[in-house]
């Protein structure tokens, strides 16, 4: 029987260091950077469907959830490209899309042929719908954002630029599930658990 070594690659998510090219007080690997942006980009698009009213009968947003916990898996082969680095010219921008797409399909082929219809409208940026694809760079983004409020939190002016690009790519979105996430979700994010935690028991208290 054959070997299949789709997750075994993907679990080396875990030793690909994220921010190579700045001091972190908080280490974030790609694997947990996975995971924190498959649960923002999921509740982005429950706002667009819930709140906001706007639902698709083209995804889902457990499909957005699924896409965005595969957003970053080529970089198991690249390792992650700095975004200063990565956007420095149009040509190593474009000479790192070529590489990206490549660590794609070279990923995507250590699945079973019989798993790469599914996979590939998750892993394949071709292949993946636009607005999916555009929900998941929004929770990308708010990703970053808070990664960079929370080195700023700890200290580290080492973000500090960082931090007031990312906040304004944010508002040039333009995106109103990216503003309710903002002004509903992220002020609790600095919160100590002491504060979280007495602030779960008022709540009940209340009721």
């Amino acid at each position: 029987m054959a070997t299949f070594r789709f997750f075994a690659l993907l679990d080396r998510l875990r030793w690909i260091k994220r921010w190579g090219l700045k001091r972190n007080v908080i280490e974030e690997n790609v694997m947990e950077h996975s995971w924190q942006v498959a649960t923002i980009a999921h509740t982005l698009a429950e706002i667009r469907f819930h709140v906001l009213k706007q639902p698709s009968h083209e995804y889902t947003p457990e499909q957005v959830a699924t896409t965005a916990l595969y957003h970053d898996c080529s970089e198991v082969i690249t390792g992650d490209m700095p975004t200063p680095i990565k956007y420095h010219s149009t040509t190593i921008r474009k000479a790192y899309q070529t590489i990206e797409d490549e660590a794609e399909h070279e990923l995507f082929n250590q699945l079973p042929e019989s798993l790469q219809p599914s996979f590939k409208h998750h892993m394949l940026h071709k292949h993946i719908h636009p607005e999916v694809a555009k929900l998941v760079k929004y929770a990308d983004k708010i990703s970053a954002f808070l990664k960079c409020q929370g080195e700023l939190q700890a200290g580290n002016a080492e973000f500090k630029q960082a931090a007031k690009v990312i906040e304004s790519d944010i508002r040039e979105m333009n995106s109103p599930e990216v503003d309710y996430f903002m002004s509903n979700f992220v002020e609790s994010y600095q919160l100590t658990i002491d504060e979280l935690l007495s602030q779960h028991d008022s709540l009940i208290a209340q009721s």
